[in-house]
């Protein structure tokens, strides 16, 4: 048994002082506690569950920083930006990607995130080829997560076609593709793989995007992973909504809503291009929205409506998307900032009841735990024991109470206010620094060094 004793901690009942959180051998929550703290206990100043991290390509972490001048286009925009996705990941082997899967995870654990939900579409070789093993990639990210402690929901992504027309994908994207039965043994395979990681790892199923796969082999995908989450970017970009209407005759989130009647395990990636009557008809549906508006904003995707989803009972997480920056404080600043621009207006996502750092916190807590398909969300006994520790004497939360906590960390914190982090039981971080940092870090340094020409 592991014993925490934290000054305040957040509940399901709100604030309570002097609380004790029991985690048994199997990383659950055993007990929680109102006592005065004792000898064996680890004590921290602030305790919070910790979230999921809901959107993940590990591999683009190396390009941040890269992609930042204007090319020959005279506009720059997300598709300009894919291509040199595209060229960028031709360079990478399995053992570079799982040194940036690795170096991604643990810096997500340094951020305040327990689980890397990992959207996870590089497969082959360059050009096309499948290994040996067709899983290999998915191996990779399995060894990266025994290193890194994290809790991993790993969604192998099945991406056929290169748009609704079904062309054949092109360079780059080859890296990406199967047919069904071939995703269905790199499924299988990928199940495998996972089998090395302690038992709280999820596998899911992500059908990249409306205009990536066969509508009608859709089920067939669910069904591989049949208690499982399921992902899929759904009305990212103003191009993607129009290929996609003038395909089959409906909108993306219209088409989803008729089609697949989407409910708790469905998890819809940006949601930035949807009309009022589909924020409000999918938020009801019960499906999260996976949003990620740090990437959203570095790619000019658009904004998301969270004040109408919200309104509409929507549940949300956050994720970090291509990793350009992973920041879970600035993750919820970048969203209710976006909400404040777009309206001009303040404490956008706030309620009469709950501040806005409070209520974002809240969501994507229940939001996050959905998307992962994992027992979490709470510090409550039978949960995983996935857990914050935030720094009580930092200077933004010296002498700070209640919700005031979390409005200081989402508007005035950074990395530097996470002390401890616990996943699954796993004391992963201590006084702010992953237990690993220096191997991993050296070993992301020699990628990187390695790929200083890719673009």
């Amino acid at each position: 048994m592991t014993r925490l004793w934290a000054a305040r901690a957040l509940t399901e009942s709100g604030w309570i002082h002097s609380l004790r959180v029991t985690i048994d051998a199997a990383g659950r929550i055993a007990a929680v506690r109102q006592v005065a703290p004792a000898a064996t206990d680890h004590r921290v100043g602030i305790l919070l569950p910790a979230p999921a991290n809901a959107h993940s390509h590990a591999f683009q972490r190396a390009m941040a920083g890269l992609t930042e001048r204007r090319g020959p286009d005279p506009r720059d925009t997300f598709w300009t930006w894919r291509a040199l996705m595209f060229r960028f990941l031709d360079r990478l082997s399995p053992e570079q990607v799982e040194a940036i899967a690795a170096f991604v995870q643990m810096e997500m654990l340094e951020a305040g995130y327990a689980t890397n939900v990992e959207f996870h579409y590089l497969h082959h070789q360059a050009g096309g080829q499948p290994y040996a093993d067709p899983a290999e990639m998915a191996a990779r990210i399995a060894a990266a997560t025994s290193r890194t402690g994290i809790g991993l929901t790993l969604l192998p992504v099945h991406y056929r076609f290169g748009g609704c027309d079904r062309r054949p994908l092109g360079p780059g994207q080859v890296r990406f593709g199967t047919d069904p039965e071939a995703f269905a043994r790199l499924h299988a395979g990928s199940a495998a793989a996972l089998a090395v990681l302690p038992p709280d790892t999820v596998l899911g199923v992500a059908p990249h995007s409306l205009r990536a796969v066969a509508l009608d082999t859709l089920p067939e995908l669910a069904a591989l992973a049949p208690e499982g989450p399921i992902h899929m970017h759904l009305a990212e970009q103003v191009a993607e909504v129009a290929e996609v209407e003038a395909a089959f005759g409906r909108r993306p989130v219209e088409w989803v809503l008729d089609a697949l009647a989407p409910d708790d395990r469905f998890t819809c990636i940006h949601c930035t291009q949807m009309e009022p009557h589909e924020t409000e008809a999918l938020a009801r549906s019960g499906a999260t929205a996976g949003l990620c508006p740090i990437t959203e904003s570095n790619l000019g995707d658009g904004i998301f409506d969270g004040v109408r989803w919200l309104s509409a009972g929507g549940r949300i997480a956050i994720g970090s998307d291509s990793n350009i920056r992973i920041a879970l404080s600035e993750e919820l600043r970048t969203l209710e900032y976006s909400q404040r621009l777009r309206d001009r207006s303040r404490a956008a996502l706030a309620t009469p009841e709950k501040s806005t750092g409070r209520r974002l916190y809240d969501a994507i807590l229940a939001g996050g735990a959905a998307a992962a398909g994992r027992q979490t969300g709470a510090i409550r006994p039978g949960l995983l024991a996935d857990l914050v520790a935030l720094d009580a004497v930092h200077t933004d939360l010296d002498g700070r109470e209640g919700d005031t906590i979390l409005d200081s960390f989402v508007f005035a914190g950074d990395d530097r206010m996470v002390r401890d982090v616990w996943s699954a039981g796993r004391h992963m971080v201590r006084d702010g620094r992953h237990v690993a940092r220096d191997d991993i870090a050296a070993a992301y340094r020699a990628v990187l060094r390695d790929l200083r020409d890719a673009l």
